[in-house]
Order: structure tokens, then C-alpha cells, then sequence
């Protein structure tokens, strides 16, 4: 239930002298698109009668059955801190409904995905999924023309600070514009790698991270352009570094006090339903990764030495396994995925993490015992001694995990499954049939 009303949005617009308004929206890759009004439509909009053509968005419908409406959420309004003064800009998140008589929901709208979900937690008792993301990313260097270059903006590390970290200027005026539009920020750093940056949000409910991961990509790579630089959230830009995550902290709640991964009578604090529901996760793995890292580029960030898991297990300290369970409890206790990205469509990967941890509530699965050895230096016997499975190696391979999976099929549906496997195979054949500049380097000479 909406906490804002037509009559906020309406007064909010006017006290703010709004001239346009973008009905935002996620395509099935994670894409934002929006269609700009402006503020004289507003009431069109509200009334959901605004449409837009479905058959030019990405895997969404076929030509002729083009027309969708937008529906906006309307505790999604927020005002553009960087607009002219000419005219501010607001926007609004919209879900996607079909043009039938009763504006029947899209099947393949991700943030819809999301939300059927979590109605299934809601069906099992749990109130809200709240989530904590950690996404990462780098700037780069705009040429004169304003085109992004391969030269880092800094050559700070982890933790550093001016001059060493060059990016802070930029940093801190991404923080205060996401501050302006309501984001709570808990801490905002350099990251391990040059040129790499990390900004913290608090939690939300799975629907609002969801939508507040998309404003943050929208607004850093905004305010990075002011600053003469790119930003950019690809998983693995640069050999030889870190790569790009985005941790996700994930808890069950079954009221706003109830945390229901918490037991204090438990040696660690842990309860059945958080074990059952890491056992989930650890089980659909393979499954979901095509979800949470959906690019041919991600695999070359998930590689052993680089802080990012590629082996199935978990720990409460130890960061090489999949899973990390921090240490704080009460209504912090949380389970920590660490392989997730940031170029994957949110709403999805958030609806594959839980569908995942919701199976093994329901099958009250138990997890192996906790993986406290690096498992980077551990060999392959020993990893096979102690059950580690790694997860996929390319996106060929957990194309194919996903698509024998039914937990996770399940949770995305018939019309978002069949076009996410469809784009994702053409992305990875048209990879593997391209030729790459270190083929060449290695072969020109030799053959």
C-alpha cells in the first residue's frame, strides 16, 4: 500500500516548480529506460494511462502486441537535485501492466518478478527481505570529446585519501546528491583497486533496494561526468585487479522487530530458518549465478586471488567462500552473498537470492559445515574432500545451470526465462566466435 497519495505528488510538483516528469522502468538486462512528460500529463500518468511500445524494450513483447501501460509507484518520487533551473525533473519507478481491460501485471516485468516473490515469503510468514548492497566501481578519464579512456582516475588503494585517491572530490559530490534524494549513506571509501570506489546505503526492503541500486547507478555516473570522468560498473574492466561486486547482506524479518535469522540461544546465533535458508543458497548456486553475474565479463572477475568467490561454500570470518555470515546479531544478523555484480538487473538477482533461500526454508535443507581454509590455496583433492564445488567458470556454463534448474525457473517465469536465456546465448556466442587482440598476440607469430 502506497504511503503517497496523487494529492502529495500533485502539491510536492507544484512547490517544486517540476516542468517534467521520467516514468522509469527496468528492462529484462537491468537497462533503466524512462518516458519523459511533461508535468501537464502528470495526472495522465497517475490515472496509469500512460503506454510506451513494449516491442522495442528487451525482452519484453513482440511487435504486435506492443502497447503497455506505466503504473507509478508513487512512494517512488523523488526531484532531481542536478536539473536546470529552468525546470526540475522528477521521476517515478513504474511496474509494468499489460493493456487489458484490467491492466493484468506484465509476466516479464523484473520489478513484478521480484514482488511475486516476495509474496511467496510473505505466504510462509516472513514480512520483508531486507537487503544491504555493496556495489563497486571505477572511474576513468574522459578524453577531450567526453568519450571514456582506458586511464584510471587515481592510483589509490583501499581505504586511501587524497591527494593518493584523486576521486574523492567526485565521491563526496555523488554522496551528497544521493543524500538530497533521500539515501542514507553509511560510509563511502576507496576500494583495493586504482581507481576503484565503494559507496554504502543503508538497507531496504528488496523492491526499495532494488530501485535505490538503480537511482545510485544513475546518479554516479551523472556526477562522474561533471567531474570529467566515467564511471562504470563492469565486473572485471581491468586485468590484473579487482573486479567490480556488489555483496549482497540479506536478512527475513517476520515484523519490523523479529529478525527471523536470529536465535540467541543458538551457539552462533544463528536460527534454523537462516541455515535452512543458506543451505538454499549454497544449493541453487550454480542456478542463480547466470542471474547475479549475467555477463560474459563476470566469470573473469569471479577467479581465484582477486577477493572474489568462486567456490561454493561459506564462513562466518573466512571471505574466499561464496557466503560470509558477518558477525554482528540481533536485528543485524544477516547472510553475505559475495559474488554478486553490479551489471546484474537487480529486481532479478534479489528474486533469484530469495527464491534460492526460500527452497531450502521449505525443504528445511541443512548446510555443510562452515569453510574456515582459504580456499584459494587449497588444491583440487582437498576441495573435493571437503565437498567445495566451484560455480560456473563462463556464462555458457551457468546459462546451462539455470536452465535445468526449477526452483530458480520457477521464480522468473515462462516469458523472463525464455528471453533472458535468448539474449544471453547470443551474447555468448557472439563472444566466443569473436576474435580477441590476445589471440593475436599469442598466435600471429607462432603459427
Amino acid at each position: 500500500m502506497s504511503k503517497t497519495t496523487r494529492e502529495d505528488i500533485m502539491k510536492w510538483a507544484e512547490e517544486e516548480d517540476v516542468k517534467f516528469i521520467r516514468l522509469q522502468f527496468t528492462d529484462l538486462l537491468g537497462t533503466i529506460k524512462n518516458v519523459e512528460i511533461p508535468v501537464d500529463q502528470l495526472e495522465k500518468a497517475l490515472d496509469n494511462l500512460m503506454m510506451f511500445d513494449g516491442s522495442s524494450i528487451e525482452g519484453f513483447v513482440r511487435i504486435e502486441e506492443s502497447d503497455m501501460y506505466l503504473h507509478p509507484d508513487l512512494d517512488t518520487w523523488v526531484v532531481f537535485p542536478w536539473t536546470p533551473e529552468k525546470g526540475k525533473v522528477a521521476r517515478l519507478i513504474c511496474d509494468i501492466h499489460n493493456p487489458d481491460k484490467d491492466h493484468t501485471p506484465f509476466e516479464g516485468d523484473p520489478r513484478g518478478i521480484l514482488k511475486n516473490v516476495l509474496k511467496e515469503a510473505e505466504d510462509l510468514g516472513f514480512t520483508d527481505f531486507n537487503i544491504g548492497p555493496e556495489p563497486e566501481f571505477f572511474l576513468f578519464k574522459n578524453d577531450e570529446k567526453g568519450e571514456p579512456t582506458l586511464e584510471l582516475n587515481d592510483k589509490g588503494g583501499y581505504f586511501d585519501l587524497a591527494p593518493t585517491d584523486l576521486g574523492e572530490n567526485c565521491r563526496r559530490d555523488i554522496v551528497l546528491e544521493l543524500i538530497d534524494m533521500g539515501f542514507e549513506i553509511e560510509a563511502s571509501h576507496h576500494e583495493v583497486a586504482p581507481g576503484q570506489h565503494e559507496i554504502d546505503f543503508k538497507y531496504a526492503d528488496a523492491v526499495t533496494t532494488a530501485d535505490n541500486i538503480q537511482t545510485f547507478k544513475l546518479v554516479v555516473k551523472t556526477i562522474a561526468r561533471k567531474h570529467g570522468l566515467h564511471a562504470t560498473f563492469m565486473p572485471k574492466p581491468l586485468f590484473g585487479v579487482n573486479g567490480n561486486g556488489m555483496h549482497a547482506n540479506m536478512s527475513l524479518f517476520r515484523g519490523p522487530k523479529d529478525n527471523a535469522f536470529y536465535d540467541e540461544s543458538a551457539e552462533n546465533g544463528l536460527s534454523e530458518i537462516a541455515m535452512q535458508f543458506l543451505a538454499g543458497i549454497l544449493k541453487h548456486a550454480d542456478a542463480f549465478t547466470a542471474i547475479t553475474n549475467p555477463t560474459v565479463n563476470s566469470y573473469k572477475r569471479l577467479v581465484p586471488g582477486y577477493e572474489a568467490p568462486c567456490y561454493i561454500a561459506w564462513s562466518m570470518r573466512n571471505r574466499s567462500p561464496l557466503v560470509r555470515v558477518p558477525s554482528s546479531r540481533g536485528l543485524s544478523t544477516r547472510i553475505e552473498v559475495r559474488s554478486v555484480d553490479p551489471a546484474a538487473n537487480p529486481y532479478l538477482a534479489m528474486a533469484a537470492l530469495l527464491a534460492a533461500g526460500l527452497d531450502g526454508v521449505r525443504k528445511k535443507l541443512t548446510p555443510p559445515e562452515e569453510t574456515n581454509r582459504n580456499i584459494y590455496a587449497m588444491d583440487a583433492d582437498e576441495r573435493a574432500a571437503e565437498g567445495i564445488e566451484a560455480l560456473p567458470s563462463s556464462l555458457q556454463e551457468a546459462i546451462q545451470a539455470l536452465s535445468k534448474n526449477e526452483t530458480i525457473t520457477k521464480s522468473l517465469g515462462a516469458h523472463a526465462l525464455e528471453h533472458f536465456i535468448e539474449l544471453k546465448e547470443i551474447e555468448w556466442d557472439m563472444f566466443a566466435t569473436q576474435v580477441h587482440p590476445w589471440e593475436r598476440e599469442q598466435y600471429m607469430q607462432q603459427f
